[in-house]
């Protein structure tokens, strides 16, 4: 992204006018940056809860958050329409496997008064203050299920996936208002923004909650792709199907449905996970064409069956460093995570975690995050060692992790 110049000034006297008019906003916008905390959300999706952590360090918890204040009322409304209740229990019976889901994603607002959350099991989005608790505002997604989200590099937009109707709304952060949506491949999941706002990368995983999982039964998943649309217009730019990229390199018994992505530092090369595999894919943008593979440990303790691997990920999460030399992957169904050099793709150590869902990057960019869901903890391993730092108890079936800011000497809503 070409670097902004600044205008040339006729006059001394005009820069001299000009610095100072700009001196009351500046200071202003450093009190308010200096007035938040940077803090890590992690979402507790049998819970219902978020809980807020320390972005570094000893992660010590900070708050919790309920994120479903309106439960009550969400329920009566479910339970009047038998449309929504049949799909309220079906993502109860599959995905959920046998819980409600109340939380998936979730990001601050730039001015950290809210947290902006996806609820799976009640198909929306809401926004949520931080001060009281309470609803500032809900948008109901189309169809009857909320998924992944992701934040604009400017915090004021937040995509979500709404995985039965195959579409991404993007809406405004702080009003809820729906600014575009478009269209996609069978059960939205990921959305990525790139670094300078101006493409949305979506990744379409199909259906994966159905029993048709061996190789030769793949072509009943679904239509699952990469889609690339332009962030200002939501108009699709290009399609991504992994799948000739897969066969083209001797993998036709590998899914070609694209599961949590991270870019390279300068964006020329997206790593990737897919259903059932356990290992990555490094994906070059400018040749279009998958140029390595990496296959990851399996625990001797894990079935090979399928059929066993939830809602078909076997690997699911992955970060990267910031200066781009390690990437951090969370083995699900093998109950490790690992962090591999970026260069050789070469592991570190295996770190025992308990059905690790996803991973992300510590506030000082020194850990590795992961949310142990069989364990109800999060655990911080090192880029630099591999090695385990630390493990912090949260609520229920922890999933995403992100970082988010909110107000400094924030303890959590008050009550009441």
């Amino acid at each position: 992204m070409p670097a902004i110049r600044p205008r040339h000034l006729c006059s001394v006297a005009a820069a001299l006018a000009l610095t100072v008019a700009a001196a009351p906003a500046a200071t202003a916008a450093d009190s308010s940056a200096a007035a938040l905390r940077e803090v890590l959300f992690v979402g507790n999706n049998w819970d219902g809860t978020a809980d807020v952590l320390k972005s570094s360090g000893d992660f010590a918890k900070i708050g919790r958050i309920d994120v479903i204040p309106d439960k009550d009322e969400r329920m009566a409304a479910i339970n009047a329409d038998p449309i929504k209740w049949i799909y309220f229990m079906a993502i109860r019976n599959s995905v959920g496997e046998g819980h409600d889901q109340f939380v998936d994603d979730m990001y601050s607002t730039p001015d950290g008064s809210a947290m902006v959350v996806s609820r799976p099991s009640f198909a929306d989005v809401v926004s949520i203050d931080l001060s009281t608790g309470d609803l500032n505002w809900r948008f109901p997604v189309s169809g009857y299920r909320a998924d992944h989200m992701a934040v604009s590099p400017d915090g004021k937009r937040v995509a979500v996936s709404a995985s039965t109707s195959n579409t991404v709304h993007v809406l405004d952060i702080d009003t809820g208002k729906e600014l575009g949506r478009f269209a996609t491949g069978d059960k939205p999941h990921e959305n990525i923004f790139t670094q300078d706002g101006k493409y949305i990368y979506n990744m379409a995983i199909g259906d994966v909650n159905t029993q048709t999982d061996a190789p030769w039964l793949d072509w009943t998943k679904g239509d699952r792709r990469v889609t690339v649309v332009d962030a200002s217009t939501y108009k699709q730019v290009k399609v991504i199907d992994m799948r000739p990229r897969l066969d083209a390199l001797g993998l036709k018994d590998h899914s070609d449905a694209v599961r949590p992505a991270v870019f390279s530092p300068d964006e020329s090369k997206l790593y990737f996970q897919v259903s059932f595999f356990n290992g990555f894919f490094e994906y070059d943008l400018a040749t279009d064409k998958i140029t390595r593979t990496k296959t990851l440990p399996k625990n001797p303790a894990t079935s090979d069956d399928r059929t066993t691997f939830v809602n078909d990920s076997r690997h699911h999460g992955m970060s990267m460093s910031p200066d781009g030399s390690k990437l951090c992957v969370a083995g699900t169904m093998d109950d490790y995570a690992t962090v591999v050099d970026r260069a050789t793709l070469q592991e570190g150590p295996l770190v025992t975690a308990s059905k690790p869902y996803w991973a992300t990057v510590s506030g000082d960019g020194r850990s590795c995050v992961v949310s142990e869901s069989g364990t109800d903890q999060v655990t911080a391993i090192d880029f630099a060692t591999g090695r385990k730092q630390v493990s912090v108890p949260v609520g229920d079936h922890p999933q995403r992790v992100r970082l988010a800011r909110v107000p400094a000497g924030w303890t959590g809503p008050s009550a009441g």
